[in-house]
């Protein structure tokens, strides 16, 4: 009798340990991951839905990917809730802010295959020697120029080997019945290329100082300023555009230099446009672009960490950039190893139309030689009165020592130190 009721409690038991493991299977089972980012456009949702579907049936781990209208502050928003995703995107210029925050977690031995990505692009997101998250994708500037307007004034395409003195030249030549030579927007990460093919740099590697107050600073920016002063080039609005590819796209400057972004832009929107486009030109030192790029975070505060790293590198290995690639019209994918099948995809959408896809060559090789758009925080204010500083420059009000004199005050308020 005491035997059958052990019996009896022993399979109660088993029972209940069965139930309770089951439960905790159902529990691991049933992770969701949430990812926060934006989408530039409908190929890129469904894509991205592809991926994170195969990644579900992969690992059984579910996501779920929330589109953001206003990114930034939808995650500030969030941030200061401290409930927020798991995985979001991170612009390059908002890291050190979230960083500061410590809402975002170090990567660096959580990244595969890092040895696969641009060094360059991995260098933009590592803060004080820390690696925190891998490239989604990136964008770098090159030179548009209008072949028609070329033609018209008998001037030789630009080539990969221009420099300065190149596109000055040809600028001066092409200003001719109200076309500019040249648009140049009075923002600050539009000329920042010119400073670093200066030499130039806006603090020094090694200490953190600033230094954009040196010889090659003043050269880059009397350079840019050069073309509205004499009257072959100017801002967007000097044409009744929006900004650089709506001015060249209406054919009122015969160059510009704006990013991969530009070239779905024209093809829309300018489909009989005949242009092309070549590396930046070369400045005293070389050659410089910059890059524009958004990584994969993980956040800091996660209950599920491994996961979310999980997820990072299933979308940002090979395969998965290929995957990506295959569809994309806009950001670059972050592994060379993937950068053939990124001018392979322009191939038909360029067909009948006046641009050779062999020319985006000109934007992925600036992967590099590119330099991150990436301030320290609290440089808002700053860029804000480089802009406002440089459209002065631009009216003739003042030169362009006086801009790097007025933005140094501004850059040692915000690092709390003093001028000489």
């Amino acid at each position: 009798m005491k035997r059958s009721r052990f019996l009896v409690l022993f399979v109660l038991l088993a029972s209940l340990f069965t139930l309770v493991g089951g439960i905790f299977a159902q529990e691991e089972e049933g992770i969701t991951l949430v990812l926060a980012g934006w989408s530039s456009s409908t190929e890129e949702t469904e894509t991205l839905n592809t991926l994170l579907a195969q990644f579900t049936e992969e690992t059984g781990i579910a996501v779920d990917w929330q589109i953001s209208t206003d990114h930034t502050v939808q995650m500030q928003t969030a941030f200061a809730s401290g409930d927020y995703p798991n995985v979001f995107y991170i612009d390059s210029s908002k890291l050190p802010d979230w960083v500061a925050a410590d809402v975002v977690s170090v990567g660096e031995d959580f990244i595969e295959d890092q040895e696969g990505f641009y060094p360059a692009l991995l260098d933009i997101f590592t803060e004080d020697g820390t690696l925190f998250c891998p490239p989604k994708d990136f964008s770098t500037m090159a030179l548009q120029y209008n072949k028609d307007l070329f033609d018209a004034a008998g001037l030789d395409y630009p080539t990969n080997d221009w420099t300065w003195d190149d596109l000055y030249a040809a600028a001066e030549a092409l200003t001719a019945d109200g076309v500019l030579g040249l648009v140049t927007p009075p923002n600050f990460e539009r000329w920042l290329p010119l400073l670093y093919q200066a030499g130039g740099a806006i603090f020094d590697e090694i200490t953190g100082e600033y230094v954009m107050n040196d010889e090659a600073a003043l050269q880059a920016l009397e350079f840019y300023i050069s073309f509205s002063a004499n009257g072959i080039g100017g801002t967007p609005d000097m044409v009744d555009a929006g900004w650089g590819g709506e001015a060249f796209g209406e054919a009122g400057v015969a160059m510009a230099m704006e990013g991969n972004w530009v070239i779905n832009f024209l093809l829309e929107n300018y489909p009989e446009l005949n242009w092309g486009a070549v590396e930046l030109p070369a400045g005293p030192v070389g050659k410089a672009t910059m890059a524009f790029t958004v990584c994969y975070g993980v956040g800091a505060e996660n209950d599920n960490l491994e996961e979310s790293w999980a997820l990072v590198n299933f979308l940002t290995n090979e395969a998965g950039q290929l995957a990506t690639t295959e569809v994309s019209f806009g950001p670059m994918p972050t592994r060379p190893s993937v950068a053939d099948a990124y001018v392979d995809v322009w191939v038909p959408r360029t067909e009948g139309k006046g641009f050779d896809p062999v020319d985006v060559n000109a934007f992925v090789a600036g992967g590099d030689y590119s330099f991150p758009w990436k301030l320290p925080v609290g440089f808002g204010p700053y860029v804000d009165g480089f802009n406002a500083a440089l459209q002065r420059a631009f009216a003739g009000e003042i030169d362009a020592a006086a801009v790097l004199a007025e933005v140094e005050v501004i850059a040692m308020e915000v690092m709390g130190m003093e001028t000489e």
